[in-house]
């Protein structure tokens, strides 16, 4: 499987070289704006479509994704997790700090008053 997706890039073009690097650009930019990972939840812009968990993408896989740009691009995270390919993303999150955290942080100390 690897291997034939490895084929498959060594066969792109400059000009599919280019667009994939636009394609990546455009979902690194894309924030979830509803939903569980949203912006009410996870303020101001909710969360990079790059770190939504992939059981977040494929419930949106089976019961349809968004309408418009926003679901073709959760689409491609979707099919690009599913493969395995998560680290394409790397460089993409080390321009902006690291990952996006989804747990909430744990008190360290508690009272007992």
């Amino acid at each position: 499987m690897l291997h034939s997706i490895f084929a498959i890039m060594s066969d792109f073009t400059e000009f599919d070289r280019e667009a994939f690097r636009n394609l990546l650009a455009e979902i690194g930019n894309m924030h979830m704006p509803f939903g569980k990972f949203g912006s009410k939840e996870y303020p101001p812009a909710g969360v990079p479509l790059i770190d939504l968990p992939v059981e977040y993408l494929v419930w949106f896989k089976e019961r349809g994704f968004p309408k418009g740009r926003l679901g073709e691009l959760m689409a491609q995270v979707c099919e690009i997790k599913e493969v395995g390919m998560d680290s394409v993303f790397d460089p993409l999150r080390e321009a902006r700090g690291g990952r996006y955290p989804l747990r909430a942080v744990r008190r360290r100390s508690f009272g007992f008053e």
